[in-house]
Order: structure tokens, then C-alpha cells, then sequence
């Protein structure tokens, strides 16, 4: 199997990526968060810079698409 990480999903902001790790974190579910410092520290969140990567390791990457699906569905 291979082993290597996954963008799961790209959004602005670093709120709701941190809230969608915590989800996946309590689904025993490994992720980072990948992001440019410099929109982190300027608190620029667009163009680009306030761009955040959810990524997963491969093997986890179709039981993290569902959870954050059922998480939208919960949402609307």
C-alpha cells in the first residue's frame, strides 16, 4: 500500500480547516494541514495565500471524503 498524503480538500481560511482536522482526528483519521506561512502571519486570506490543504494518507483518503461529505450534508 502505498504511503504517502493526499490533498482531501482546498479552502480559505484556517478556521475551518482546523475544524475539519478535528473532525477526522476523531475519526482516528492522521492529517496535516498544508499552507504559506507568510498569509498565516500577514493575515491574508485571499489570493491564494489564505489557501489551506487538508491532507490525508492514502489509505485513509475514502473514509475522510466520506465524513467530510456527510459533514456538508449536515450542514445544509
Amino acid at each position: 500500500m502505498e504511503n504517502y498524503l493526499k490533498e482531501l480538500i482546498a479552502i480559505e481560511g484556517m478556521v475551518e480547516a482546523e475544524i475539519i482536522k478535528s473532525k477526522l482526528e476523531s475519526f482516528s483519521i492522521p492529517c496535516m494541514l498544508k499552507f504559506e506561512a507568510i498569509g498565516r502571519v500577514l493575515g491574508i486570506t485571499t489570493n491564494g495565500l489564505g489557501k489551506v490543504q487538508v491532507m490525508v494518507p492514502s489509505e485513509y483518503y475514502e473514509k475522510a471524503k466520506e465524513i467530510i461529505k456527510i459533514e456538508k450534508q449536515e450542514k445544509e
